[in-house]
């Protein structure tokens, strides 16, 4: 038993054949588009729409009332947002300037074994994004203790704020400019759009493995 299992195994060995590296010096270069602002902004808007994100472009100062439109059409009664971060501060002031017009704001501050409850049953969820993708339609998040990853995957609405200044053209350009390489990064998502699944009938469903709604606020 032994000796066939040596047999095979130094069989196995004997047939690895190493791959050598080219030793060209001929690397292929890496070409970054070179979009003008609004010509990226379109291209992530077309990317995103085609798989069903909704954007809403409007400036800083025009968020609050995009904000509660969007709030009043999808029926959003109470939104989980990171506390300590810029847009979770704006989100405080909004609703203390108009607490009838805001959903009710729960911090995320839990860990996910206290909070799982109100997790899976609250209407939606904010995050802010670091950046975006032109090229392939994708928006940028960096989770943290603030706005940890499940803020963006569980709610079954997501809602995504996002500043056109931060688009970028290409990943690689996002790599090279958020300097990831030094470290990298130990968790970033990329997200396109809302969940979506297909059956073996190729019978697509959103929302079954994260977000039914994928909605951006593009500040301009």
């Amino acid at each position: 038993m032994n000796t066939s299992r040596s047999q095979i195994l130094n069989a196995l060995r004997k047939s690895r054949t190493g791959i050598p590296f080219s030793e060209s010096q001929d690397l292929p270069k890496i070409l970054v588009p070179e979009w003008n602002l609004e010509e990226k902004i379109e291209r992530l808007k077309n990317r995103m729409e085609a798989v069903h994100t909704e954007i809403h472009e409007c400036t800083e100062k025009g968020f609050g009332k995009i904000f509660r439109e969007v709030i009043k059409q999808k029926k959003i009664t109470n939104l989980l947002y990171g506390k300590k971060t810029n847009w979770g501060n704006k989100l405080e002031a909004m609703r203390q300037r108009g607490p009838k017009t805001m959903p009710e704001l729960i911090p995320y501050q839990q860990k996910i074994e206290e909070c799982k409850e109100t997790l899976f049953s609250v209407d939606a969820g904010l995050t802010q994004t670091i950046g975006a993708i032109a090229e392939t339609g994708s928006l940028i998040l960096k989770p943290d203790e603030q706005e940890p990853r499940l803020l963006s995957l569980v709610p079954p609405i997501h809602l995504a704020v996002l500043d056109s200044k931060r688009i970028y053209s290409t990943f690689s350009e996002a790599i090279l400019e958020e300097g990831w390489s030094r470290p990298m990064p130990t968790n970033v998502l990329l997200i396109s759009g809302p969940s979506k699944t297909a059956d073996i009938e190729q019978t697509l469903v959103y929302g079954i493995h994260g977000p039914k709604q994928l909605i951006l606020f593009l500040i301009r």
